[in-house]
């Protein structure tokens, strides 16, 4: 699954290097990793809801999830700190690329009335953010064996130094903008 990775190579980073005339190849943008991230509030009464969250998005990346904590204390939340609170994964080199491959070529069209991912979600240092409301949308999760639907943040993490050259580089890879 090696096809973003050439595409990359071949096609994407020669079209940056032309359209932002760079001097250097090291200059070009690309994609450093991938930070998928799930939140589980309900994790407080039960401690099994992380075990399942844990399981969909190691199914859903291809790549063990950790458990995250809660760095404080928050009594309106009914949260203590050092408890277990979420999920994430972090996807660099191969991996990551075929999660790029899977989300925007087969998740992302499941999302009924999809009309293309916000273009305007960067931070304004090259990296993009992207919320998606169901985990059903992977074809890796079985509808029958999932307690709850959850969503998920998945966060892009480039080299780009503006949003401009970052929303180009995510283009160039397959990224279904809406218009």
């Amino acid at each position: 699954m090696a096809r973003l990775k050439d595409l990359y190579q071949k096609e994407v980073a020669p079209a940056l290097m032309e359209e932002f005339k760079y001097k250097s190849v090291m200059q070009i943008p690309k994609i450093d990793k991938i930070v998928v991230n799930v939140g589980a509030g309900e994790a407080k009464e039960n401690a099994k809801v992380i075990d399942n969250v844990i399981g969909d998005l190691t199914a859903i990346t291809g790549q063990k999830a950790v458990p995250t904590f809660a760095k404080k204390s928050v009594a309106n939340f009914k949260i203590r700190q050092g408890q277990k609170i979420g999920a994430k994964v972090t996807l660099r080199g191969e991996i990551m690329y075929e999660f790029i491959d899977r989300l925007f070529n087969l998740a992302l069209p499941r999302v009924r009335d999809f009309k293309g991912i916000n273009p305007d979600a960067f931070d304004g240092r090259g990296n993009y953010s992207l919320g998606i409301k169901e985990q059903l949308i992977f074809p890796e999760i079985d509808y029958d064996k999932i307690d709850k639907i959850r969503g998920m943040d998945i966060v892009f993490v480039t080299t780009a130094t503006t949003d401009e050259e970052a929303r180009k580089l995510l283009s160039l890879m397959g990224a279904p903008f809406a218009r």
